[in-house]
């Protein structure tokens, strides 16, 4: 991957998200994706609660409870389904998705285990550079395998497992688009 020659970041420290209820976030995080939570926080007058998970590689994601926090929309806050269901599109300034990095040789067991905790789970998708994206199996083209679920909020999470280094001289090939290419 590429080197930042203007900060020295060492990956993201943590991403805080918001919660409709935080027992039920521990519930998930914890319980079912066995996340261990290492540091919870009351908030002053009364704001709600601040409580961090270690993700695993040092960085954790982290949750805000906000007793008056406004309902989600779903297709404006985070997608309304799964991507493999054909569901993508989040506004901007939303966080579309958090994807945990998992070992390749994993994703199939894992997929078996978050259907057994009665997880809705998609398809395992093989991401490559093909018109629409994705192959059909496994081949030399594709450079993450994934696989998609919801929390109990609607936040899209996404287990992705690299299968190559990136940075290739053909990884990075197109001009980005401003809002003057938007359609519609």
């Amino acid at each position: 991957m590429g080197d930042n020659t203007e900060f020295e970041l060492r990956g993201v420290n943590h991403l805080a998200l918001v919660c409709s209820d935080m027992k039920q976030t521990v519930d998930f995080y914890s319980g079912v994706l066995g996340m261990p939570l290492i540091k919870t926080i009351e908030l002053p007058m009364g704001w709600g609660q601040h409580f961090f998970f270690d993700c695993g590689g040092g960085n954790a994601l982290a949750f805000f409870w906000f007793p008056d926090a406004p309902e989600g929309i779903p297709g404006v806050s985070a997608p309304k389904g799964l991507p493999d269901r054909g569901e993508l599109l989040s506004a901007v300034g939303s966080m579309n998705h958090i994807a945990l990095d998992v070992a390749p040789d994993r994703i199939e067991e894992y997929r078996d285990k978050l259907i057994a905790k009665g997880v809705d789970v998609g398809v395992i998708l093989n991401h490559d550079d093909s018109e629409f994206g994705i192959a059909p199996e496994m081949q030399e083209g594709v450079f993450v395998r994934s696989i998609y679920f919801k929390d109990p909020d609607g936040i899209l999470v996404e287990f992705a497992a690299w299968t190559r280094d990136l940075g290739l001289p053909d990884d990075v090939r197109h001009e980005p688009r401003t809002a003057a290419d938007r359609t519609g």
